[in-house]
């Protein structure tokens, strides 16, 4: 379980038993069980419907289902409910609402109330409060880079997937979106290489960094072309393209 963890992410977790009875040395942290939540939606789209189930009948026996925002009027579809002695009460919960899903994790509640009424509260001010913001298409070029001693001056970068960003409503007019390489790129370049990378940042969140990728094969100059760039470079200063 533990090595599974590191590979989805989850760095600050270690597992002793599969039950999740308390060990000492058994332990995670919010951050990490959001990362499986989110894995679990994810991977295991056929079962996820699974945690909606308000109740399922075994045995001749009726269980109910512990997840008290099922049984409210906010669009929750998930996940599960805890509670030890030393962690107190706590909750994954998420809701999808107008295609934009929302997961939180919380811990360390008093009570069944309070655990119900914070994840509550939680969801309602992400879905208030935040929104996504389509920044660019999967394939779509971000922008024109210069190439040092290249047949072509310039090679577009390319962002491999789409790109949509989650903000505070308040921050985004405050969103910087700044594409980051060498000064010029040196050829040659293959169409595929990672030459560059994408910087969002905006106030109250972590910057988002993704790769930027060549658009095209750039080969060399021709010797001639490349003494020319170099005496232009040494002479006028510049890229010399």
């Amino acid at each position: 379980m533990t090595d599974r963890a590191r590979e989805l992410g989850m760095n600050d977790s270690n597992f002793r038993n599969a039950s999740g009875w308390p060990d000492r040395d058994h332990y995670s942290t919010v951050r990490d069980i959001a990362t499986l939540a989110i894995a679990t939606i994810r991977n295991f789209p056929d079962l996820y419907h699974y945690y909606a189930e308000k109740s399922f009948v075994y045995s001749k026996i009726r269980q109910p289902n512990r997840n008290p925002l099922l049984f409210k009027n906010m669009d929750a579809d998930g996940l599960k409910t805890g509670h030890t002695k030393k962690s107190g009460f706590g909750m994954v919960g998420s809701a999808i609402r107008d295609g934009r899903r929302i997961v939180v994790v919380a811990h360390g509640m008093k009570s069944m109330r309070q655990r119900s009424a914070e994840t509550e509260r939680l969801i309602e001010w992400g879905f208030r409060e935040w929104a996504h913001y389509a920044l660019f298409d999967g394939g779509e070029t971000v922008a024109q880079a210069p190439v040092w001693l290249g047949a072509s001056k310039t090679v577009p970068l390319i962002i491999k997937d789409p790109m949509v960003i989650s903000v505070m409503r308040k921050s985004r007019k405050n969103m910087k979106v700044t594409v980051v390489h060498q000064k010029a790129i040196p050829a040659p370049l293959n169409k595929g290489d990672q030459v560059a990378k994408l910087v969002v940042t905006a106030p109250d969140m972590e910057p988002v960094e993704v790769p930027l990728y060549a658009g095209a094969d750039v080969g060399e100059r021709g010797i001639l072309g490349r003494v020319g760039a170099a005496i232009g470079y040494f002479v006028w200063g510049g890229l010399g393209n």
